[in-house]
């Protein structure tokens, strides 16, 4: 249910080391967005020609859907959840220690059990089918998603384990990890982010029993879909999971930032919860989307072997929570091995307050590439890959900044305005021209561009 969380939505070349739990063979020159020509590779060099992805102790076979790209394989592994004091590690904790605490069963054990160590890597049913993703729903688009093949992926949302955990016998679980996805390059967007999935299912007698003549109220009836609720759902039922949803969520706020917080819900349409959820809370002015929820889908229950309940989900993420709670100002700072970044969340319990003391803003240092697109398909998704490939965390932002069309020819083109600061140290003219130029060379190799530079 992750997927709530806006689903739609140098010097030389950069070579990333791979995690030793990561290992790539011969991926073709028109699947890597790297220039050859500009930037040595060891790893390319010395590679055998097998067109597989080795991940994780499997191997993948490349086909047309292949896209993940070397830069994005070396953060595979890292998982910056499980790292004891990182910002997004207390984050999870406190998370789990408010559920644990919070909800308990008859004999005080914690209701809800949690998962932070499952596979990113899920086949399209599972990131997709199981959860009723219509086949042409644009979210699993390649320029959104980072595929190994056409049957396998890097999960582009935590919700990728709903059905298996129910199907498990799960009624109450919390699956935490780390997403993948193309996306836009600024402070707020990286293609490598984490959530964590809630997930609580209810049979009659558990969303009845304290309700006075609950006996007689019932989970399912033969109606009919509306704004509201599913067709085979009574409506005490659905205002009861939805009351329930949005009491949890509510009390989960306001326990991590503060008594007087403002809470309201906005009615939004997902493809696997009906009625959905965003809520926003109101953080020092400011009002600020936190996570999506909603009544889960029958249907995907139904499969899962929970056909006798009704139930609710939510997704957050993690970097937003953290970025508002310790006032982190750019999502690339949770990727740092800075000592001045990472010793500030060194802190005696996980309920410590800390707000985050910047770094020296170093200055920013701005180009502009514009090129002639090509006659075949392009994505702007594509070019923002290249460039983080390319230039890796030393890119703060890329804005779309004029899009021309030629009066004769009808062609198109960009011109991208790209922001480099490093967040550690200063760059130099120097430096970030090389990456640049190396950028403009690789968009011409690899993504067929007439460079106009």
């Amino acid at each position: 249910m992750a997927m709530l969380w806006k689903f739609m939505r140098v010097a030389k070349y950069s070579k990333t080391a791979l995690s030793s739990k990561v290992k790539v063979r011969g991926i073709p020159t028109h699947l890597r967005h790297s220039s050859s020509k500009s930037v040595p590779s060891d790893f390319a060099s010395n590679a055998p020609c097998s067109n597989t992805v080795e991940l994780l102790g499997k191997a993948y076979p490349q086909d047309d859907y292949s896209n993940v790209t070397e830069k994005i394989l070396s953060k595979v592994g890292k998982d910056l959840h499980n790292k004891k004091h990182h910002p997004l590690w207390l984050i999870k904790e406190q998370v789990k220690d408010h559920f644990y605490k919070q909800y308990t069963g008859r004999r005080g054990t914690p209701l809800f059990s949690v998962y932070d160590s499952l596979s990113p890597v899920v086949t399209v049913q599972q990131n997709f089918d199981s959860l009723l993703v219509p086949q042409n729903h644009a979210s699993r688009r390649k320029d959104d998603n980072y595929y190994l093949n056409r049957d396998h992926m890097l999960r582009a949302h935590t919700s990728a384990h709903q059905w298996d955990l129910i199907h498990s016998g799960l009624d109450a679980f919390l699956a935490v990890g780390d997403v993948y996805r193309r996306d836009t390059i600024d402070n707020t967007h990286y293609p490598v982010f984490h959530q964590m999935e809630g997930v609580r299912l209810f049979s009659c007698h558990e969303l009845f029993s304290s309700i006075k003549d609950g006996e007689s109220l019932q989970l399912f009836e033969q109606g009919h879909r509306t704004a509201h609720k599913q067709e085979c759902h009574t409506m005490e039922a659905v205002r009861l999971v939805e009351f329930n949803l949005k009491q949890v969520l509510t009390k989960l706020m306001t326990h991590i930032f503060g008594d007087g917080l403002e809470v309201r819900w906005v009615d939004c349409y997902f493809p696997f919860t009906h009625p959905s959820f965003e809520m926003e809370i109101n953080f020092q002015g400011e009002w600020l989307e936190v996570l999506g929820c909603g009544v889960m889908e029958q249907q995907l229950l139904n499969s899962a072997g929970a056909q006798d309940k009704i139930g609710w989900a939510f997704g957050l993420g993690l970097e937003r929570l953290a970025m508002i709670l310790y006032s982190i100002p750019d999502i690339r700072l949770f990727w740092s091995e800075d000592e001045r970044f990472l010793k500030q969340f060194v802190v005696p319990h996980i309920w410590q307050k800390v707000k985050f003391q910047p770094l020296s803003r170093y200055p920013p240092l701005i180009n502009d590439i514009s090129f002639w697109l090509p006659s075949e398909m392009y994505s702007k998704n594509d070019f923002y890959d290249l460039a983080r490939t390319v230039g890796g965390d030393l890119i703060e932002k890329v804005v779309l900044v004029d899009e021309f069309t030629h009066p004769k020819t009808k062609k198109v083109s960009h011109c991208y305005r790209i922001i480099y600061r490093h967040p550690e140290r200063t760059l130099t003219k120097e430096e970030v021209h090389r990456i640049h130029q190396a950028i403009e060379e690789s968009a011409v190799q690899e993504l067929g561009v007439e460079g106009r530079f």
